[in-house]
């Protein structure tokens, strides 16, 4: 086995038959909660965490690089989580590994393995369309440097874990299918209430959406729904989720685990209500045999804000389309 790193979330690092697990702490207080309680369960299950403050002022990046080549260079197999970051990226230009696993059940896969069997650069679905900036253009070797690293070839085997679905694979690469079993061994089954949750998405604060068009729709697919929960997403802002609040009458829950796994412990709605995003494709996998019914909305063109990127609607229509075991909604209209 090896070892292994991921920015913004957990990593593993291994030398012979161990295994380490690595956060690199990101700043945002909500994702930091989470990762410290799945690191908890990581340590639960018998795997030694470490835990670096990646972004923990100027000088931390050299502690935390400094700090891990030694078991990056000596490991024969390493799992990432985010194949975008550029912290995984300068680290990758330390390994030697032949074995690579990208381990992650976001909609970033779908375009990062499409992103690989195009040899494009790699650039997160919603900013793509855009011209690079200055620090895009400084670091364009690190980012050439670890593509590259993630083409497979005769020294190196690249694996994909995750359980979106993938369409362009990229010659080489070997895309393993997550069915969430151990998630289903380890929680519930849950309780079922009679009403609606419905779960939030970042594309706000990602500049995808309208702000006030969103609330619009939030509030519309409520009260068509009888949703009375609102499980925010963890890069929400407090600003935002407290107008949800006040103008929604929705009871706004932060989770402190990833949603797949409060799903799984409950109480949870009987119905789910999400527009497009990872859960669409991870929820029902999650909740399988459980009866609860995850619905769709779509994002209506006129949602976008000017500066959205012109594959945003192409992007989340595709992120509806392939999800199997859902619901699809149309999209809600103004009252």
């Amino acid at each position: 086995m090896a070892a292994g790193a991921v920015a913004g979330g957990a990593g593993a690092v291994a030398g012979g038959a161990e295994l380490t697990v690595v956060v690199l702490s990101p700043t945002d207080p909500m994702t930091r909660g989470q990762l410290r309680r799945m690191a908890d369960l990581a340590r639960d299950e018998g795997y030694r965490v470490r835990w670096e403050e990646a972004r923990g002022g100027t000088t931390a990046p050299f502690h935390t690089i400094g700090g891990l080549a030694g078991s990056l260079r000596r490991a024969d197999r390493i799992v990432m989580g985010d194949p975008f970051s550029r912290y995984v990226q300068l680290l990758l230009t330390i390994t030697r590994a032949r074995e690579l696993v990208v381990v992650d059940d976001g909609t970033a896969t779908m375009e990062f393995v499409a992103q690989l069997a195009r040899g494009e650069r790699l650039v997160r679905w919603h900013r793509k369309g855009g011209r690079p900036g200055a620090r895009d253009l400084l670091f364009a070797p690190v980012s050439s440097s670890a593509r590259r690293r993630l083409t497979p070839s005769d020294r190196r085997r690249v694996e994909v874990f995750s359980s979106m679905p993938v369409t362009e694979i990229p010659d080489g690469v070997t895309v393993t299918a997550n069915d969430f079993a151990w998630t289903r061994a380890r929680f519930g089954p849950p309780r079922i209430t009679q009403s609606a949750d419905l779960v939030g998405t970042s594309l706000v604060e990602t500049g995808v959406v309208d702000g006030d068009r969103y609330l619009e729709a939030v509030r519309n697919l409520a009260k068509a729904h009888g949703a009375t929960r609102y499980f925010a997403h963890r890069r929400e802002s407090a600003e935002k989720l407290h107008r949800l609040a006040v103008e929604t009458g929705l009871e706004i829950v932060r989770p402190d685990l990833p949603l797949e796994l409060i799903a799984r412990r409950g109480p949870i709605g009987r119905t789910i209500l999400s527009f497009p995003s990872t859960v669409v494709h991870t929820l029902p996998l999650a909740l399988a045999g459980t009866g609860v019914r995850v619905a769709v909305c779509d994002i209506d063109p006129t949602w976008l804000t000017d500066t959205a990127s012109p594959r945003a609607q192409g992007f989340l229509s595709g992120v509806t389309g392939t999800a199997r075991d859902v619901h699809r909604l149309a999209a809600v209209s103004p009252a």
